[in-house]
C-alpha cells in the first residue's frame, strides 16, 4: 500500500480518536454506572412508605355519577379513580373538556381539547380544589419511610422550571416537597390528582445527568433518534474501522520491511 493512504488512515484515525474519544469515555462511565446501581434505589422505592390505600368495606360513598353530572356539560371522561387523600376518599375524575368555536367567514367548526382533573370527596359527592401546599407537605411526609423534616416546598407549574428539569413528563401542576435528608430527596405531589407521583434523591440526579451524556440528548434525555448521537455513533464506527485498517496497514508494511532486510542481509552464493 502506498505511503500516503498510510498516512491518510493514520491522520483519520488520529483526528476522529481525538473528536469521539472524550464521549467513548462518558458513554463508559455511565455504563459502569449503570450495571452496578439498583434502580430500585435510584427510583427512590426504598424511601417510599410500604402499604397503598385501604377503605373499609362498607364504607358509605356518593354515586359516581352524582359528581360527574357537575362537570361541564361537554365533559368527556376519560379515568375515574378512587384515591386515598390523608385519610379521607376522593374520586379522582380525569375528563376531556372541549370547547368549539367557529370560525369567521370559513364555517368551519375547530375542537379545543384539554385534559383536566377533578378531585370530589367521595363520601359528600362535593367537588373540591387542587391540594393545598400544607396538604401537599403532610401527604410527602407519610409517603415518606423516614420522619424527617421540610427543607423546601416550591409549586411547578410548567416542565423544566429551574431546579426541576428532573420531573419531566408528569401531571402539573404539582408540589415539589424537599425533604431535610442526606439523600436530598424531592417527594413531587401532583396538585390536581391528590397523589404522589415521583421521588427524587442524589443516586437519580447522578443517573440521570449520566444517561443524558449517554443519549447525548442535553434536554429531554430520552430522545435516541437526535442528531448529534447519530453523528457520533457514524463517527465512532469509522474511529474504530480505521483502527482495524491501521493495524492491518501497519502489519504488511512491517512485514514488507522487514523481508526486505532479510533479503538484503542474505550471503550471495558465487
Amino acid at each position: 500500500m502506498k505511503k500516503t493512504t498510510h498516512l491518510r488512515i493514520r491522520k483519520t484515525h488520529r483526528y476522529l480518536g481525538l473528536i469521539t474519544g472524550i464521549q467513548f469515555v462518558m458513554w463508559t462511565i455511565g455504563g459502569i454506572y449503570f450495571s452496578f446501581s439498583d434502580l430500585d434505589e435510584i427510583h427512590g422505592d426504598h424511601q417510599r412508605k410500604p402499604g397503598g390505600m385501604a377503605f373499609e368495606r362498607n364504607l358509605e360513598l356518593v354515586s359516581p355519577a352524582e359528581v360527574m353530572a357537575q362537570l361541564p356539560g361537554t365533559a368527556m371522561i376519560t379515568s375515574l379513580k378512587l384515591v386515598d387523600i390523608l385519610g379521607t376518599p376522593h374520586y379522582q375524575i380525569t375528563y376531556d373538556a372541549s370547547s368549539d368555536q367557529a370560525s369567521h367567514g370559513t364555517g368551519h367548526d375547530h375542537s379545543q381539547a384539554a385534559t383536566r382533573t377533578q378531585l370530589a370527596v367521595a363520601t359528600t359527592g362535593e367537588l373540591r380544589p387542587a391540594l393545598s401546599e400544607e396538604e401537599a407537605i403532610e401527604l410527602a411526609r407519610q409517603s415518606f419511610v423516614d420522619s424527617v423534616g421540610v427543607a423546601k416546598v416550591e409549586y411547578i407549574t410548567q416542565e423544566n422550571m429551574d431546579g426541576h428539569h428532573e420531573y419531566r413528563g408528569s401531571a402539573l401542576p404539582a408540589w415539589a416537597v424537599t425533604m431535610e435528608h442526606p439523600t436530598q430527596t424531592t417527594v413531587y405531589v401532583a396538585a390536581e390528582q391528590g397523589v404522589v407521583t415521583k421521588f427524587r434523591n442524589d443516586k437519580w440526579r447522578v443517573f440521570d445527568f449520566l444517561w443524558m451524556l449517554h443519549t447525548m440528548d442535553y434536554q429531554g434525555r430520552d430522545n435516541f433518534g437526535n442528531l448529534l448521537l447519530r453523528v457520533f455513533s457514524i463517527a465512532s464506527i469509522v474511529t474504530i474501522l480505521s483502527g482495524f485498517s491501521l493495524y492491518f496497514v501497519s502489519g504488511g508494511a512491517r512485514h514488507n520491511k522487514a523481508l526486505a532486510a532479510h533479503q538484503h542481509r542474505r550471503p550471495v552464493k558465487g
